[in-house]
């Protein structure tokens, strides 16, 4: 059941920058009436510019507006981003082992080669919360939101424009991105009214980025800092990745950008000439490997540790930086509320923890009082997460993964379990799962409503169904399903869902075309049935 895919890009966000001259205090200001918000590399203190009153009854005069000048035809925004950019690097941030105790003191610069701790756990990025608090929640709100849908440099993009909280100590000049992040954030209305009975369920469509899925927003991080690592010639030749398709896609584009070469290890016949066509387009070294993605995986492992090469899998925790930054996003864009369910589809298992990050920084830092509810969703064919859960968390047992049209999540043995379990614990989390008719049924239906979703989605939708019919999603909770991919890159299963070719599934969604002889009467009788069947039924 392979899934095929064609090439999805979408252009980033483009508005006029305003340039101002760089300014920089702690937040001590009364509370503005109005706000005129400068971008810089590091937090500015909003100027405010306040009309106020000579006497009770009039105003003065506003000042009049600034004139925007477009910077020298000669100078690029990286140029300009050089000029203007204050760099003072009152933030830090390093490598502990994950989840450690507290009086642990094993820790490693950023800009070391290392995957795992002494002890040969999971490593994490933390930052120095200590000098992030020294700035309000207000502060930081108003700090990101001023940087959406600019395009200085880094800040159009939706994980740069959080700079301070993903990579604070790297210079903007070897960031290398392409504007990622920003997503839609839209309202499902028709298809939660129709199927759910829901009035406030939004879809987070992060597929809607340079190489078509959310693994862009952890990939610009990774490659930034390999960028940097070689400037600093440290031993890095290329960046390498086992992927069952979007992350190579990922890697191969960013790699390409930064002229680093790129090395892809592919499971054999198990992935489409459609999703293939990313890497080899970009310029990747592909390896096609008899196996599946977990015998990719402990081959690039036992790869990285011989030759000079990058791991850029999901057991590297800067990728997981980046993509934090979808669940800020997702804040910022209900205006700092809080949703009351988050829904992620969950492989590796990485994403779900690295939206519990992203939650958890904003409550930490102020920015939010209480962070949403997270649900795991899992392909029943590959369902380890899941079966851990309803076990009560005893036991975790790797499970063989079978064949699925979600192919991203087709891992049987995840490298951020702990990360994932972690997560789920500390904000009383749920994992469902989806068979293969349910996430193919669930794709189907959310198509019908405007939609174009991959299966991925439709294994986040299948647990939004079964969540709502159980009664723990209640109609009018705020829910927020993550979209991982566009459904442009899996064309070929939708084709076979609508043709009917798909063993053992009744497909009672499809919608084939409907055949017609090539004469009038013929076309009419077919129209008029159509119509009528789609009539409004007064009573």
């Amino acid at each position: 059941m392979a899934s095929s895919s064609t090439l999805f890009q979408s252009s980033p966000f483009s508005l006029n920058n305003t340039k101002t001259k760089p300014y920089y205090s702690l937040p001590n200001s009364p509370k503005p009436t109005h706000f005129t918000i400068k971008s810089q590399s590091q937090p500015t203190q909003p100027q405010i510019n306040l009309t106020q009153s000579t006497n009770n009854n009039t105003p003065t005069t506003p000042p009049p507006p600034t004139t925007k000048h477009r910077r020298p035809a000669d100078q690029n925004i990286r140029d300009e981003a050089r000029r203007t950019n204050i760099s003072q690097n009152l933030f830090s941030a390093k490598y502990v082992p994950f989840n450690a105790d507290p009086s642990s003191t094993e820790s490693y610069s950023l800009d070391e080669i290392v995957y795992r701790s002494q002890s040969g756990d999971l490593l994490d990025v933390q930052h120095d919360l200590t000098a992030l608090k020294k700035f309000d929640g207000a502060y930081w709100r108003n700090l990101f939101d001023s940087r959406v849908g600019k395009t200085t440099w880094p800040y159009g993009s939706g994980v740069w424009s959080k700079k301070e909280w993903v990579l604070p100590e790297i210079d903007d000049d070897d960031i290398v991105s392409a504007f990622e992040g920003n997503s839609n954030l839209f309202w499902a209305e028709r298809f939660g009214k129709q199927f759910l009975g829901m009035n406030d369920l939004w879809v987070k469509h992060c597929g809607i980025s340079h190489t078509g899925s959310f693994k862009d927003l952890g990939m610009t991080v990774l490659v930034s800092q390999v960028n940097r690592l070689r400037k600093m010639n440290r031993p890095v030749v290329g960046v390498g990745c086992a992927s069952t398709g979007d992350t190579s896609a990922a890697l191969s584009a960013y790699c390409a950008s930064a002229g680093i070469p790129s090395i892809v290890f592919l499971p054999a016949n198990r992935i489409s000439i459609a999703q293939l066509v990313q890497p080899i387009a970009n310029g990747a070294f592909v390896l096609s490997i008899d196996t599946d993605f977990d015998g990719c995986m402990q081959l690039i492992r036992e790869v990285t540790a011989e030759l000079p090469i990058y791991l850029a899998n999901s057991l590297n925790s800067l990728r997981l930086e980046g993509q934090k930054t979808a669940a800020i996003e997702i804040l910022q864009q209900f205006d700092w509320q809080v949703p009351d369910w988050v829904i992620v589809p969950g492989g590796n298992l990485g994403n779900i923890y690295a939206f519990y990050k992203g939650f958890h920084m904003c409550r930490e830092l102020g920015l939010v009082d209480r962070i949403p509810r997270l649900v795991c969703a899992q392909a029943a064919n590959a369902n380890p997460l899941y079966l851990y859960f309803k076990s009560g968390w005893k036991e975790f047992k790797p499970v063989r993964a079978q064949t699925t049209f979600a192919s991203a999540i087709q891992i049987g043995d995840p490298v951020s379990i702990d990360r994932a379990v972690h997560a789920l614990k500390n904000c009383n989390g749920i994992v469902e799962e989806a068979t293969e008719e349910e996430l193919m049924d669930a794709m189907a239906q959310a198509d019908s409503t405007g939609m174009f979703t991959c299966p991925h989605t439709g294994v986040a939708l299948t647990a939004l169904f079964k969540l709502r019919n159980s009664g723990v999603i209640k109609p009018t909770d705020r829910t927020v399903v993550v979209s991982t991919a566009h459904g442009l890159k899996f064309t070929q299963s939708k084709i076979d869902y609508h043709s009917k070719g798909i063993k053992d599934l009744d497909c009672q969604f499809a919608n084939p075309p409907m055949q017609v002889k090539a004469d009038f009467g013929s076309v009419m009788d077919v129209l008029s049935k159509y119509l009528q069947s789609k009539a409004p039924k007064y009573h």
